[in-house]
């Protein structure tokens, strides 16, 4: 793993004098800021369960309802295929991408507190609309708002939490952003199983409560303190230097500071941040962390489960209500995953996690569709037996992803950038996100109804690819202060002839030893 050692005056040298101690002020910061994600786990969990709710599809989608309810020898994959339907899970991760650029610059130019604030608000108003709805456009409306909270919300959380953790602790810390979004899909399950039984309006219930973490959300942002990287990168740098003395809970923050200080000059030095993304110093970086990560966590095929859920699991014979408990169950299985790589990423590594639950990953696709193909289809109901198989299935499932690319495909593009191109690049990280998983929202049940057992094999091929890339192009990054993090590609068999030329030739920068 690259090191410290650094010819020349370089910031990152400084790392090993770098102190932290453990402070309530610190932990409430990262709590209160990871709540960000409860805006994400819950627009991930509710919005699956309302889509198979009666009352929701007889108000808006009465087709669907209609042939959800015919008892016709007819696909059972095919039975909620609707691109409309659909759109109403898709519109808000479109909604997002293009949000997320506006996001950018508030974040970069009034800190990562502005864009948490903003996105609350956004957030909150997209959740009174929906509860109010009273048809297709309105509803449409109330989720591109809930996209802005989206966009704001994924672009600055994870940069803030990164920025404040020290560099021991930022795996854990940053995944505090993942357990409030596993957090917030729980809730949205349990909220969802028992507003179904609220009859005409528990699925307003459902979509109203979204409110509720985008409260939180905004009391948060208010209450917090900026990341000292931000506010040395807007020239407070007094400011900066208190905020750091008591997130770190020691005077002795000299090192960090100063690199602190060393790189807010280097990222004011950039004038086009998106721009400067493209250099080739930076390629490693944009091709591992703004797009393939953000990528390759939704084609694992996970969030189409947690988006549908409760319709996979309807559309597999369950009742309505235990379609939604079996759905509860699974996302229990994504929380306890997140607690387990939250105490053991920064112990035993990035790269091990995503490779060994990879491998999880594979198994579990290739035996639901080998069950699907044998068992299922054409009118024929499961036995219990053999959908008893598929819960457990996809709870393992959900249980790898859940400590591998659910909370690293946050993690590891936030820790990868330097600060001059951080904002932009965690713009494009989020960007590429919703892009796939707005396509997956919106092509997930076509494709199940045409691809039948099928699109669980693409999906297992996918994660194969998405291994293959992990195992020879990412680095471990684990335990390397997020200002030393471009030693590692310096020092990388592949990437190093890729990034040495650039910057020989643009800064005279020299390459680090290790």
């Amino acid at each position: 793993m690259a090191g410290g050692i650094v010819e020349g005056g370089e910031r990152g040298k400084r790392a090993h004098l770098y102190n932290h101690k453990f402070t309530i002020y610190f932990a409430f910061t990262c709590i209160v800021g990871a709540l960000g994600g409860s805006l994400f786990g819950y627009d991930l969990g509710v919005s699956g369960g309302v889509t198979s709710m009666d009352d929701f599809l007889k108000e808006f989608f009465p087709d669907v309802y209609m042939r959800k309810n015919m008892h016709q020898n007819e696909t059972d994959y095919c039975k909620y295929d609707n691109q409309v339907l659909t759109l109403f899970t898709s519109s808000l991760y479109i909604s997002a991408l293009f949000m997320t650029f506006f996001a950018s610059s508030l974040t970069r130019k009034k800190g990562r507190k502005a864009s948490i604030i903003v996105g609350a608000l956004s957030f909150l108003a997209g959740a009174i609309l929906n509860a109010a709805a009273k048809n297709i456009p309105m509803l449409i409306i109330g989720r591109i708002l809930l996209g802005g909270g989206i966009g704001f919300g994924n672009q600055a959380v994870p940069l803030y939490l990164s920025e404040m953790a020290p560099a021991k602790n930022r795996g854990a810390v940053n995944q505090l952003f993942q357990f409030t979004t596993c957090a917030g899909i729980l809730i949205a399950n349990l909220v969802n199983y028992f507003t179904n039984n609220i009859h005409p309006h528990g699925w307003r219930i459902s979509l109203g409560l979204a409110g509720v973490p985008a409260v939180l959300m905004l009391i948060g942002g208010i209450l917090c303190a900026e990341t000292p990287n931000s506010l040395v990168e807007q020239g407070k740098l007094d400011e900066a230097r208190k905020v750091l003395e008591k997130v770190r809970g020691t005077k002795d923050v000299d090192a960090e500071f100063e690199d602190l200080k060393e790189a807010s000059e280097e990222a004011r030095a950039v004038k086009s941040p998106f721009r400067t993304l493209l250099r080739r110093k930076y390629r490693p970086q944009l091709i591992i962390g703004a797009l393939g990560i953000p990528a390759f966590q939704q084609l694992t095929g996970n969030n189409s489960i947690l988006f549908y859920a409760p319709v996979i699991f309807q559309s597999l014979g369950f009742g309505a209500n235990a379609a939604l408990f079996s759905s509860f169950i699974t996302n229990g299985a994504l929380l306890v995953a997140t607690v387990i790589s939250m105490f053991l990423v920064d112990k035993f590594g990035r790269r091990k996690f995503f490779l060994e639950a990879g491998f999880e990953m594979i198994c579990c696709m290739i035996i639901t569709a080998s069950v699907l193909a044998v068992d299922f289809g054409h009118g024929k109901e499961l036995g219990k037996g053999i959908s008893a198989l598929l819960v457990v299935v996809i709870f393992l499932f959900v249980l790898a992803y859940g400590r591998s690319w659910g909370p690293l495909g946050w993690l590891v593009p936030s820790e990868l950038f330097p600060l001059e191109i951080r904002s932009a690049a965690q713009s494009i990280v989020v960007c590429v996100n919703m892009i796939f998983t707005a396509i997956v929202a919106q092509l997930f049940l076509m494709s199940l109804c045409h691809l039948k057992y099928g699109i669980f094999l693409l999906f297992a091929g996918l994660i194969i690819l998405m291994s293959c890339f992990v195992f020879f192009l990412l680095p471990e990054t684990k335990k390397v202060p997020i200002e030393e993090i471009y030693l590692l590609f310096e020092n990388h068999w592949f990437w190093k002839n890729v990034i040495t030329d650039d910057q020989n030739v643009s800064d005279g920068r020299p390459v680090a030893t290790v």
